[in-house]
């Protein structure tokens, strides 16, 4: 027998523009919006990689958004089908994708998934209704496998897939060195006044710096990404070539949408790690982004302070089988007023840049 008293406490975070699912809810994590300009506008976020950690970035920044700015808010996770524990290792699970049928905007942050059909439907429709999407670090190779739709190929990433089509670039390499040099956003100046820059100036992610080379031209580039020569937030960009030129990490560009006719618009940021996010100006810009791509004025100074306390684990994979199951991670101990601690894997370099938390 449920105890009444959960019902109680759904009722009273209902009331009050709180999370309200537990474990037993199923593997969707949703904040409703509180007062704010985003009131009455809905937000899908998909996580799932096995390496940058969205599974911790999205409901933080799902919580800034619906607690801070009004919208309503709902994360999606990778999660083992039999026991539904968050395992981003699994690449073949993301269950709640009919929440897409009436939002009006998804971020999405994910790594060569590989969905299966009924998951990969309300995408498509969401996609071929022309709605914004705002893609994150891995996103440029979100999909893999024969995941498609209709013919519309979703995981060819080789040839483009979903990172090419809808955001304009696929996996390419590492530009700067990985876990040795990180990236500093510097605003393309023909775009400073664009309304996503608006109040965004120091742009730091400890997350290297991707190597871009598909962009057609016409999209509207906002950041590039300077390598620098530490993971520092405050070390110098390297001299040489490498820097020259400097790589797109942001740009805002238009997508046709898997049936040809319907015309979306697309942001994508190459950073986006959960470490990444300790820049408070990095966490404006997507904040700004949402504003943007869902019609409403962009603040002048968003406010991006964490909702909770925010413990983001350094990236890098975990490929022991045991960790995920170990650890039992659920959508629900991300509601507000969680905040799961980091645990970095093993060859982290030292980053004491970031809070993190009590020791599991």
């Amino acid at each position: 027998m449920k105890s009444p008293y959960r019902f109680l406490a759904a009722a009273f975070a209902l009331a009050f523009g709180g999370s309200t699912l537990t474990a037993a809810d199923g593997p969707r994590l949703h904040f409703a919006g509180k007062e704010g300009p985003g009131k009455g506008k809905k937000i899908v976020f998909i996580a799932g990689d096995e390496e940058y950690r969205s599974e911790e970035a999205l409901p933080m920044l799902a919580k800034i958004l619906s607690q801070k700015h009004g919208f309503d808010t709902t994360v999606l996770f990778s999660v083992n089908p039999e026991k539904g524990f968050i395992d981003p290792n699994n690449q073949k699970n993301i269950p709640g994708t009919e929440a897409l049928a009436d939002a009006d905007l998804l971020i999405i942050s994910t790594r060569f998934r590989d969905l299966p059909a009924d998951q990969t439907a309300p995408i498509t429709a969401f996609l071929n209704a022309g709605k914004p999407v705002i893609g994150l670090r891995t996103s440029t190779h979100a999909f893999a496998g024969k995941m498609e739709d209709g013919g519309w190929t979703y995981g060819d990433w080789q040839k483009g897939g979903f990172g090419m089509k809808i955001l304009g670039e696929t996996w390419v390499a590492h530009h700067g060195g990985h876990k040795t040099e990180g990236a500093r956003g510097v605003i393309e100046e023909a775009n400073a006044n664009h309304p996503i820059l608006r109040s965004v100036a120091d742009v730091f992610a400890p997350s290297d710096v991707y190597t871009v080379k598909n962009l057609k031209g016409d999209e509207t580039v906002l950041l590039r990404g300077a390598v620098t020569e530490t993971l520092d937030p405050a070390s110098k960009a390297v001299e040489g070539e490498k820097n020259n030129p400097l790589q797109a990490l942001a740009w805002v560009r238009a997508y046709t949408a898997p049936n040809g006719t319907a015309k979306g618009q697309a942001f994508c940021c190459t950073a986006g790690a959960s470490v990444d996010l300790v820049s408070e100006d990095l966490r404006r810009l997507i904040v700004n982004a949402s504003y943007f791509l869902t019609g409403i004025e962009v603040p002048e100074k968003a406010d991006v302070a964490y909702v909770d306390p925010f413990y983001p684990s350094f990236f890098g994979f975990i490929k022991d089988e045991t960790f995920w199951p170990g650890r039992n991670l659920m959508p629900s101990d991300f509601a507000l007023g969680k905040s799961p601690a980091a645990v970095d894997p093993q060859g982290t370099p030292e980053w004491p840049f970031r809070e993190t938390g009590p020791k599991e």
